[in-house]
């Protein structure tokens, strides 16, 4: 099996990975947010009154490096609202009121289409990485240097989350097309599908479907094994250099759902609006894999999956992983292209206890995939050394928890890192 150096091994909790995908109930109003991208937000192009059906453009791309957005069902346009975002901070959103007749259009479907063509399709159907990151697509196909490889990232090493892997056991065959129509854009003739072994089911899947020039390739079960530069070094033993992107070493790595999404948009013209969507913790009696349309709030997937637990049971809500996902304040939040999953968790499941003083054990040091030094930037940054923390290399932390997960004393070492990266910009460190 292939991995990289250090990391950490927090319980797997795959308590949904036997639900099948399901559609979710659809609520009234539906709010859509204009930045659910990296990049530029998008502009509004449909106004108050305004009748809209599903999968019809709200919102064209602000730039390049952009994305449109789409409604998801058909109704009539309330107005534009600002409300709370998932990763923190306000946006604007568009409102629809949805009058549940799911009055549909799409994209034209391409037969037999080039690489530029590919390209075009994934830009006008707002594609973005699904993983969380959520870069547009269309930016990742046209790198700036030449690949020679594409990774398709099928790790979901985050605790919880399984929706990618039902996409891989349920949609083989649309995964694959998507992974051949993004080699196609790429312009390269080897992929390779990166999967954790604690997915066997999924791995016999793909052995067993997949053409010659896609590889499939084991990975240890380890966090942050989908990490981009972790994939890239387990499966092709290439480094990414500090500062540097996966196309610098000839790479491009895209996520299961984008694949996905991108079989989609090129075989059946659909637009991404719609994905699927992790529901667990328990906080909810129907913990779950659902198919999620954009524009849904957050208080109503709590609504709609509580069913009779008690409302003081929930301690937690988290959008995203329990590592690298953001603590929600207010569940107005909605869901977006990257909601990869919503989890409820009681008192037990976070098991937040108060920092104490660092003890020096270096755990934090052994386990960083980055090889940093977490503990000294840690200290740097709580003296207020910005430059110091800068030196240490802090623009190089991913923020994955790793360091966090492993502090016996419970340090706060991601948080302090983020405000390190604000105060740095702030600033103008570099």
């Amino acid at each position: 099996m292939r991995t990289f150096r250090h990391g950490a091994h927090p319980p797997a909790n795959k308590l949904t990975e036997a639900s099948p995908l399901a559609p979710l109930e659809v609520p009234q109003f539906l709010f859509f947010a204009l930045s659910q991208h990296i990049g530029a937000p998008a502009k509004p192009v449909a106004q108050a009154g305004d009748y809209v059906k599903e999968g019809q453009m709200i919102a064209e791309a602000g730039g390049f490096v952009s994305a449109p957005v789409f409604s998801s069902v058909s109704g009539t346009i309330k107005g534009v609202v600002s409300l709370p975002t998932a990763t923190g901070g306000k946006c604007d959103h568009i409102e629809v009121e949805n009058d549940f007749l799911y009055d549909k259009v799409t994209l034209p479907p391409l037969e037999n289409p080039d690489g530029a063509a590919i390209v075009a399709r994934v830009r006008e159907a707002g594609i973005v990485g699904m993983g969380g990151a959520t870069f547009p697509t269309h930016v990742k196909l046209s790198p700036s240097k030449p690949v020679d490889t594409l990774i398709i990232n099928a790790a979901e090493c985050e605790p919880y989350i399984t929706c990618d892997f039902r996409l891989l056991v349920e949609r083989t065959d649309e995964v694959i097309a998507g992974t051949k129509y993004l080699m196609k854009a790429l312009g390269v003739d080897k992929a390779f599908i990166g999967v954790e072994a604690n997915k066997p089911e999924a791995i016999k899947k793909l052995i067993a479907t997949c053409p010659p020039e896609i590889s499939v390739v084991k990975l240890m079960t380890k966090y942050p094994q989908g990490a981009e530069k972790q994939l890239i070094y387990a499966i092709t033993r290439r480094k990414v250099p500090a500062g540097g992107l996966p196309m610098d070493i000839g790479c491009v790595v895209d996520n299961v759902h984008t694949a996905f999404s991108v079989a989609r948009a090129v075989d059946c013209g659909e637009p991404l609006y719609m994905r699927a969507m992790t529901v667990s913790g328990a906080g909810v009696e129907h913990a779950g894999n659902y198919w999620v349309r954009g524009g849904t709030p957050y208080s109503f997937v709590y609504e709609k999956t509580r069913g009779n637990v008690a409302e003081d049971v929930t301690k937690k809500v988290i959008s995203g992983g329990p590592m690298m996902g953001f603590a929600q304040a207010d569940l107005r939040a909605c869901c977006t292209k990257g909601s990869s999953s919503l989890l409820f968790l009681d008192q037990k499941q976070f098991n937040m206890t108060e920092p104490t003083q660092c003890i020096n054990c270096g755990r934090c040091i052994r386990s960083c995939p980055m090889n940093l030094m977490p503990r000294d930037m840690e200290r740097a940054v709580v003296k207020g050394e910005y430059e110091k923390v800068a030196a240490l290399g802090v623009a190089n932390c991913m923020e994955c928890g790793v360091c966090s997960y492993v502090c016996p004393a419970k340090r706060p070492l991601v948080q302090a890192f983020k405000l390190a990266k604000k105060v740095m910009r702030e600033r103008g460190i570099k």
